[in-house]
């Protein structure tokens, strides 16, 4: 099978922290053959550590979809540019990694899945915590039905005081919002994927912005301290979601709140058989994975553990992101369908869209 050949559109953090190291350990399936970014100086840097005999580098996006020997394009640009260039990518006919969330907000991510459908070609979105362990344990589990139903849940994203201080990241125009379509994306992903729930019906929203302007409020922050001037987008963020067939699902996400455990890309499941709750982030050193049920008349728990914190990428074979990669390219090579499928990622976006929505106008919001 011949090499598919990969072009990189965007080549700041999460380019340079994910997916090239990851795709550097699947030379036997792909390489890298075109890098862009608005700041071309960073596509000709990551062009020259990365890129196979040949490649090329961009400033414009369009220049790199027009190379016809380009097979797939991974979308690693700032939230808002995810459906525009998605689109151009399925309409030049290239199979599409975008990076998570799929877009900020319905009307885009509606954009994305009509190109897609109509290209024929794969799309997939990053969400690697799929990939973690723990996180895989549990789904096989829940795949069992070793919960019964799964009629309540919490998806956890909480920091204590994580803001990032670097990229766009505070910038509403280039992202679209804040900790909850950055990090509450990934809870959400997992917790829906447990439940195999992807029927919402309802949502109420409450949206903070109490903390990023707030002068002295940065202090302490793991990153250092962030500008409260230019700091447009929520603190934290929350949602209570309700589901067709009656189950409920609480959606907690921060970069900054008062809070003392922070739990990240973590999910808790309550089922008729049994509970199971995953705790990963900055106050775990290992991800933990633990059921609880009632077992010869006591309550009994059952504790796993994973090495590794989600706030870091670790590059071994294993890892998450690289385990990401390899399904992605079987995918596309073989043409099977990808773990992560656009129609869940849609629904993704749908429900953090409406929490904002609902926050917004002060009420609940239907999704049809």
């Amino acid at each position: 099978m011949k090499k598919l050949k990969i072009g990189i559109i965007g080549c700041g953090g999460i380019a340079n922290q994910k997916h090239f190291p990851a795709l550097s350990q699947q030379q036997d399936k792909a390489e890298l053959v075109a890098f862009c970014d608005i700041q071309v100086e960073r596509a000709k840097t990551a062009c020259e550590k990365y890129g196979v005999v040949g490649a090329n580098y961009y400033q414009d996006y369009h220049d790199l979809l027009a190379d016809p020997a380009i097979d797939i394009v991974h979308v690693c640009t700032p939230n808002v540019s995810h459906s525009p260039i998605t689109v151009a990518a399925f309409e030049a006919g290239k199979h599409v990694l975008c990076e998570k969330p799929m877009a900020h907000n319905t009307e885009a991510a509606e954009k994305m899945m009509a190109a897609w459908k109509k290209s024929g070609k794969k799309f997939t979105i990053g969400y690697q915590n799929r990939f973690r362990e723990e996180v895989r344990s549990l789904h096989e589990s829940t795949s069992k039905g070793e919960l019964g139903e799964i009629y309540f849940a919490k998806a956890h994203a909480l920091r204590r005081k994580a803001v990032p201080t670097w990229g766009v990241f505070p910038d509403k125009s280039q992202q679209g919002g804040g900790p909850l379509i950055d990090i509450g994306t990934h809870a959400l992903d997992i917790t829906l994927w447990m439940m195999d729930n992807y029927e919402p019906v309802s949502v109420n929203g409450s949206v903070f912005r109490k903390l990023g302007s707030l002068p002295g409020a940065d202090a302490g922050n793991m990153f250092g301290p962030w500008d409260t001037e230019s700091f447009e987008v929520e603190d934290s963020a929350f949602g209570f979601i309700k589901m067709k067939n009656g189950a409920t699902i609480f959606l907690e996400s921060s970069w900054a709140l008062n809070i003392l455990e922070s739990k990240e890309a973590a999910t808790t499941l309550c089922g008729t058989k049994a509970g199971a709750q995953i705790n990963a982030g900055m106050s775990f050193k290992t991800n933990e994975l633990i059921f609880n049920q009632a077992k010869n008349g006591l309550l009994t728990e059952e504790s796993l553990s994973a090495a590794g914190n989600i706030a870091y990428f670790e590059g071994g074979s294993n890892a998450p992101e690289v385990l990401e990669a390899k399904q992605w390219l079987d995918a596309v090579g073989e043409d099977k369908e990808p773990l992560v499928k656009p129609e869940q990622a849609f629904v993704v976006t749908q429900i953090l869209d409406a929490i904002y929505r609902s926050a917004e106008e002060g009420k609940e919001i239907t999704i049809n």
